[in-house]
């Protein structure tokens, strides 16, 4: 029995298949989505959504956050923000990287919201950097 894919960012429907697994950035680690699992849902952290039809990578997305839900027939995936890993630039999530350190630099020693946004986004544009400096062909 295959399991429904559905990955949503605000800006679009990135994918909408059958696959045969799919693993996901989990806030406390990976976590595969797989037919007549349990149902589950939870916070995702910046990271890769790996497609999988036998025990082959067939697709990879990178997600900044956002959050799953999986059960025994699906996995939708509400992120917040998605690509594809071959569309992601080494060049530019080092920008992004440069202007978040920055910004992090500025932050007062009491604004801990500010300290909490910037500490999840610096994750992320990390995972992102590894992510794609790690990357093989699919």
């Amino acid at each position: 029995m295959p399991l429904r894919i559905e990955i949503v960012s605000p800006e679009k429907r990135l994918v909408e298949r059958e696959v045969d697994m799919a693993v996901v950035p989990g806030m406390e680690g990976d976590i595969a989505a797989m037919p007549d699992r349990a149902p589950l849902m939870l916070q995702l952290r910046g990271g890769v959504v790996a497609l999988y039809q036998g025990d082959k990578i067939v697709d990879r997305y990178f997600v900044t956050g956002g959050f799953a839900d999986m059960g025994a027939d699906h996995c939708t995936i509400l992120a917040d923000s998605a690509q594809l890993m071959s569309e992601l630039s080494v060049d530019e999530a080092k920008a992004r990287l440069r202007d978040l350190e920055s910004r992090w630099a500025e932050i007062g020693p009491n604004d801990v919201d500010m300290h909490d946004q910037i500490s999840r986004e610096l994750q992320s544009v990390r995972a992102e950097l590894e992510a794609v400096q790690d990357r093989s062909p699919v």
